[in-house]
């Protein structure tokens, strides 16, 4: 393998309250690969120069403030969860980033980190990810990114960016596998015990969707029917004779309060019912009958497109953690 003349810069941007996983699992990584004969020099810079603790707890030594970095081949932006909810921890950070971003060929970010990114600018016009519970207020806050929820991780030109904590280790890899082929990332993921690509999006690992609340009462009593009794018949023409409306305005006015239709929502109740019944060890056919999607077919189309996984693989990943 030709190496070259200068080792890869790698440069992990940390704070007070960074995910301790945002940090760990890109350098355990890049640190696999170099015993494969990879080339990375992984250093940790904090606005200060002072060292830092995580979330967890657990202190973190630095190797200078990010004003005094090298150039850099690549920074890893780390997350933590502040980020989404506090604009001024945001603001804090930012200036500290800059200098850092500005001297790097490759911005990566792992999941909040994407906020400090966006916020810098540095993700507008592209695709990017983070973390699922926060897809939807990224995408609020700075609407002019294209905020893929269901990526594990994003890969836009020289911009990275990835979901949950874990799939920072997704990101490097993929990192690993630019620099140095998929021979060295293969072996870097087989020596860490993870997937070379994780099956599926981070959809399958996210709590069920929160649908609107609506303020109409009646509106508001057809949807509770529904989640009470998701494999009950919820027809349009049903719905529609228990809100006393004929079905062409009743499936107006359900649009109007729920933004998707009445046919969307109910399928959305009877899937996470299917995940549920999954989860608590109902086989693919039993889990299809009581949330009312009916056929095994069915469930493995509609749960398909959703999470990106099979019903059955989905149970045997999150079933239990005890062995067979």
């Amino acid at each position: 393998m030709a190496h070259s003349v200068e080792p890869r810069r790698i440069g992990v941007y940390v704070f007070d309250g960074v995910q301790l996983l945002d940090v760990t699992g890109p350098v355990e990584d890049f640190h696999a690969a170099n015993s494969l004969g990879a080339d990375y020099d992984v250093r940790l810079y904090s606005p200060t120069g002072e060292p830092v603790t995580s979330s967890a707890g657990v202190g973190l030594a630095v190797s200078g403030a990010t004003s005094d970095s090298p150039a850099l081949d690549t920074l890893v932006v780390s997350g933590s969860e502040l980020l989404p909810v506090d604009p001024s921890t945001v603001d804090l950070l930012l200036p500290t980033l800059r200098p850092l971003a500005a001297r790097s060929r490759r911005l990566a970010s792992v999941c909040t980190g994407a906020f400090l990114l966006a916020a810098g600018g540095y993700l507008d016009g592209k695709p990017a990810t983070t973390h699922w519970r926060h897809a939807d207020r990224l995408r609020a806050a700075h609407p002019l990114i294209d905020v893929r929820a269901d990526a594990i991780f994003v890969r836009s030109g020289s911009t990275f960016t990835s979901a949950g904590v874990t799939a920072g280790i997704d990101l490097s890899l993929a990192l690993v596998e630019d620099d140095h082929g998929p021979d060295v990332a293969r072996s870097v993921a087989r020596e860490l015990v993870v997937f070379m690509q994780r099956p599926g999006g981070q959809s399958q690992f996210s709590v069920p969707n929160s649908l609107p609340v609506s303020a109409v009462p009646a509106m508001r009593d057809i949807a509770a029917r529904i989640n009470a009794d998701p494999a009950a018949d919820h027809s349009v023409t049903v719905l529609a004779r228990r809100a006393s409306m004929s079905p062409r305005n009743f499936s107006r006015r359900f649009h109007g309060e729920f933004t998707v239709t009445p046919g969307h929502y109910v399928e959305r109740v009877r899937l996470e019912a299917a995940r549920n019944y999954l989860e608590t060890g109902s086989s693919v056919t039993d889990a299809a009958a009581k949330s009312g999607l009916g056929s095994d077919e069915t469930l493995r189309r509609v749960f398909g497109r959703a999470y990106g996984v099979s019903p059955s693989a989905y149970q045997k990943r999150f079933r239990t953690t005890r062995l067979p």
